[in-house]
């Protein structure tokens, strides 16, 4: 590559679309490197190929272009992505900004506003040539070294400061407490929130090391838990990769038997080797099975027929306004048919808010329900003020949520 040649991935399924931007960036003198899906661009970048802008396509069959830009963090955590779509939207838009996204641009997008954009994406990466002596190779690496390094030193000190709440998960048609969801929390400022601190581990690589933490942290409060009760726990897709997951002397193994996976949407199954023999493997062990944010897409769907879950989530998507739409009253009446009736799947709807919500999902046949309206994360085992008569004591299910959001299910799953 000749000196100060800037290098770019491109990444499309469409062929045309491929050769095409591939064309352009050429002959405004980029080095092209081009990639037909995110699963071939991941390969050259495990490989240790690093690039100075990435400009990816957003739908693509297996892995997606939101899914792929937070996977790069893994390899470049300050790489600029840039994602060229002809399906464009103002969520997707939003969701590529959220996760470290460049520039958002159609693909209708004229030549000379693209070459533009990965010329400003360029500078932003490298810093500019004044001499060869001007700028040597270790100070040009140090500011990429050092926001690494400040971001590794919150993420470690965010593990150190891991704690859970609890939220109550109720069976509103027998006015009891069925459960708690457990969610995760640290105290370390700079990554406050679930969503910053997976985000973290996931542009540092270090998912497993979080996961780890976390099943640690819920083996440890089974003691705390109701008696007989059952738990929840969150698993990245990544996790299914984690020996530690798999070890039979681990401490959540050791309580197997009270234990569901729920494995969440926020990184895709599809490139799990093996998936099918780990998740018998793990029902060996006597963990059971749950898929989140069931509705909430194709790839809620798409898990559900992977997983063979014993256990279904209902994404608050499906439950915000239900009351008011008959659109999602026959979805939800639907869906609970199929995962009671024809599956033999526990079903558990989340976020409900208002009563209105409540007594829509009651009347639909869903009893198993958690939300604000019912109370909100605290850190002991507090019980709703919203049944008319004291809560009976039942054995209840403790879940744990990576991403902060709600889930849980029935006690006595069928197993597979």
């Amino acid at each position: 590559m000749p000196e100060g040649q800037a290098q770019v991935l491109v990444v499309d399924d469409d062929d045309s679309v491929r050769r095409a931007v591939a064309r352009t960036l050429r002959n405004a003198d980029f080095a092209v490197v081009s990639a037909s899906s995110a699963d071939e661009a991941l390969v050259l970048l495990r490989a240790g190929r690093s690039f100075d802008v990435i400009v990816t396509d957003l739908l693509m069959p297996g892995t997606s272009g939101t899914e792929f830009i937070r996977l790069v963090r893994q390899f470049e955590l300050d790489t600029p992505v840039i994602v060229l779509t002809g399906h464009s939207s103002l969520d997707s838009a939003i969701l590529v900004l959220e996760h470290g996204g460049f520039r958002y641009l159609k693909k209708t997008v004229d030549s000379r506003t693209l070459i533009a954009a990965v010329r400003e994406a360029s500078a932003q990466h490298r810093p500019p040539i004044v001499g060869k002596s001007s700028i040597k190779p270790d100070d040009a690496e140090r500011p990429r070294r050092r926001d690494h390094a400040e971001l590794e030193a919150e993420f470690f000190r965010a593990l150190a400061q891991l704690w859970i709440a609890f939220q109550p998960i109720v069976n509103w048609t027998e006015q009891t407490i069925f459960g708690y969801e457990a969610l995760v929390r640290s105290s370390e400022p700079a990554l406050d929130t679930p969503e910053r601190l997976i985000d973290a581990a996931e542009r540092l690589g270090q998912v497993e090391e979080l996961g780890a933490a976390i099943r640690k942290a819920v083996g440890e409060s089974i003691a705390l838990a109701p008696k007989s009760s059952v738990l929840f726990v969150n698993l990245h897709a990544l996790d299914l990769t984690s020996d530690d997951l798999f070890s039979s002397s681990a401490l959540l193994s050791a309580h197997a038997e009270r234990v569901v996976l729920e494995v969440t949407e926020r990184s895709s199954l599809h490139h799990i080797q093996d998936l099918r023999p780990r998740l018998r493997a793990l029902r060996r062990l006597g963990f059971r099975i749950a898929v989140d944010d069931l509705g909430a897409g194709y790839a809620g769907l798409a898990s559900f027929s992977q997983l063979e879950p014993d256990v279904a989530k209902f994404d608050m998507s499906l439950i915000r306004g239900i009351d008011k739409s008959t659109r999602k009253k026959s979805i939800v009446r639907s869906m609970i048919a199929m995962c009671r009736n024809d599956l033999g799947t526990a079903v558990v709807c989340e976020g409900v808010e208002t009563e209105a919500e409540r007594d829509t999902l009651s009347d639909l046949g869903a009893e198993l329900l958690q939300g604000y309206l019912f109370a909100q994360p605290s850190p002991g085992f507090r019980g709703p003020s919203l049944f008319a008569r004291p809560l009976a004591s039942r054995s209840g299910i403790l879940a744990v949520d990576l991403d902060g959001r709600s889930e849980t299910d029935a006690l006595n799953v069928g197993r597979r």
